[in-house]
């Protein structure tokens, strides 16, 4: 799960932000763990870092995750932003049957595979371009699409909201 943005609109760590009693990163997690081996945060204060280096955006914690994927002999791994309390049914079930492949309505939404985390590093730093979506594109990902709309919290207003 991705939790490295600065939450600037948050104006708080978001991804600690309570919503139902329990934080989003909790949120975020509960939904990956019946998919994954292994749920962790990448950014924040977690020991998984963006690569190459921070301030690059979601790109950068994708390519965290695919490292640490990596060195524990992962094939691949799925992503989610820490600010995704809930999915549409089946989406994530889509997601998990193939790599790569990224929900096009929230493009952080992937299922990659860990071999591209070499092609990621040099797309990170050859292409002006740093968006996911922009990164599915170009190795191919298979787009699913979440046919219903993804809550996204980016304020505390946000969270009110859901």
């Amino acid at each position: 799960m991705l939790a490295g943005g600065r939450s600037s609109r948050f104006g708080s760590d978001k991804a600690q932000a309570l919503f139902r009693g329990r934080s989003l990163a909790e949120h975020a997690r509960d939904l990956l763990s019946p998919y994954v081996e292994t749920a962790v945060i990448v950014g924040r204060d977690s020991p998984i870092v963006d690569l190459p280096r921070s301030d690059l955006g979601p790109l950068g914690g994708i390519a965290g995750a695919l490292s640490y994927g990596a060195t524990r002999g992962f094939a691949s791994v799925v992503t989610i932003a820490c600010d995704m309390p809930s999915l549409p049914d089946g989406l994530l079930t889509a997601l998990s049957r193939q790599a790569p492949s990224y929900c096009p309505d929230a493009p952080v939404l992937g299922h990659w595979e860990t071999a591209s985390l070499a092609a990621l590093l040099a797309h990170i730093e050859a292409s002006p371009r740093r968006s996911v979506r922009g990164w599915a594109e170009a190795i191919g990902a298979l787009p699913i699409p979440a046919n219903t709309p993804i809550p996204n919290v980016n304020t505390p207003e946000d969270i009110a909201a859901l």
